[in-house]
């Protein structure tokens, strides 16, 4: 049996009365503690004013620091919060000094977001960007990394879980790789910080960035930025102001010495609180035990699906995650999406445009993507299967 007290998450998850939510991977249903910790803050802000109220629950900001270093496993300093994990990512991205001929190594499952920064990169330095290629079960190959490490380059680029489908890339080999060639590794861990342990001593990454919306369950428009204490004053962030920096004399100025430098002053602190407050709620639960529910659930959730007639299960990988992504035959997927939505199921599209590398290279246009968490139950799955099943059974022109 799961450890997960599943009745008492869906009790403490308003949203679980009024849809089945299965895009986890989009957003997460906010807990009762993190909508309660942001309504508060906006309240105080509306009775005392804004910079009254931040100093005012100056501690529990503070306190926000301290609860995401023990998600990541990492100190304090080496944290930042900022808008969301683009903007975590492009901190750390944008503030290494690219050259021409600097090898950019990345994986055929990169997100969009991260490969149009490498290319931009590449065309204003003259960088190159290098595909690692896959193994035959999807995920990067090892082997083919390490002999591109032995060539040379300047960064690792790896998306932990990739937004396209279940893979779970094995981080921590790569991360094992990178440091042993010393190379840096920049992990984007969007989609699975909140439902697996992510220590940074364990992955062996060098910047890690993610997201407060998605399986964290915290709200929108936060994330965060890890960097480790040997790169941080290595790195200059691509603009500064004076929370990032000290304004010292007239020509001079002096960048802060911890992770804070790519943050920067204006920041929502309802949403950081909020952001502290998912943490918090992850944390108590147990990303171990959260992990273990969401994939098994989302294992059963494929194997349900693989069995109906005309659907086929996208995802690949070694081990495989909360993310499930499917097609039906004769239907277009955006079809799909909108008939499930329709019977209040909430799941989401992912076009090929999302990741080219991998769905380009794969044939395939555009998947539906179902994303599962702790608090969704078998009742749900089959919610969701009936809703396919029917829909198959349209595209094959056999049942009504």
């Amino acid at each position: 049996m799961s450890p997960i007290d599943v009745a008492r998450a869906r009790r403490e998850t308003p949203g679980c009365e009024s849809v089945v939510h299965l895009n986890n991977a989009g957003a997460g249903l906010m807990p009762d503690v993190v909508l309660r910790t942001v309504v508060e803050h906006l309240e105080l802000e509306a009775q005392i004013g804004g910079y009254e109220a931040a100093a005012r629950e100056n501690d529990r900001v503070e306190a926000v620091y301290d609860s995401v270093a023990r998600l990541l496993g990492c100190s304090r300093d080496e944290v930042a919060i900022v808008e969301n994990a683009t903007r975590a990512w492009d901190m750390a991205f944008y503030s290494v000094a690219f050259q021409g001929g600097d090898r950019i190594l990345t994986c055929g499952a990169e997100y969009a977001s991260n490969y149009i920064a490498l290319l931009q990169v590449a065309k204003r330095t003259g960088a190159v960007v290098v595909v690692v290629e896959d193994d035959e079960s999807g995920q990067i190959s090892l082997p083919a990394l390490e002999a591109e490490l032995a060539r040379g380059a300047r960064l690792v680029s790896l998306v932990h879980v990739p937004s396209q489908g279940g893979l779970v890339q094995p981080a921590a080999a790569v991360g094992a790789l990178c440091r042993a060639a010393g190379v840096p590794l920049l992990l984007d861990a969007c989609q699975s910080v909140g439902q697996l342990p992510t220590d940074v001593g364990e992955l062996q990454c060098d910047m890690l960035s993610a997201t407060s919306r998605k399986f964290l369950r915290g709200p929108r428009g936060t994330g965060f930025l890890y960097v480790r204490k040997g790169w941080i004053e290595q790195l200059e962030p691509p603009f500064l102001d004076l929370h990032a920096a000290e304004w010292t004399g007239r020509e001079t100025y002096a960048i802060r010495t911890d992770a804070r430098r790519f943050e920067n002053w204006e920041t929502s602190y309802a949403t950081k609180l909020g952001l502290g407050a998912a943490v918090d709620d992850a944390l108590d639960w147990g990303l171990e035990a959260i992990a273990e529910r969401v994939q098994a659930l989302a294992a059963s959730l494929r194997a349900q699906l693989q069995a109906l007639p005309g659907v086929e299960v996208r995802d690949r990988g070694v081990e495989k995650c909360a993310i499930v992504t499917f097609t039906v035959e004769g239907a277009a997927a955006q079809d799909v999406v909108t008939r499930i939505a329709a019977e209040g199921i909430n799941v989401s599209l992912t076009p090929a445009s999302y990741s080219r590398l991998d769905l380009g290279g794969r044939g395939i246009e555009a998947m539906v993507r179902a994303s599962v968490h702790y608090y969704n139950t078998d009742e749900e799955l089959r919610c969701l299967v009936d809703v396919v099943a029917r829909a198959a059974g349209v595209a094959a022109g056999t049942v009504g």
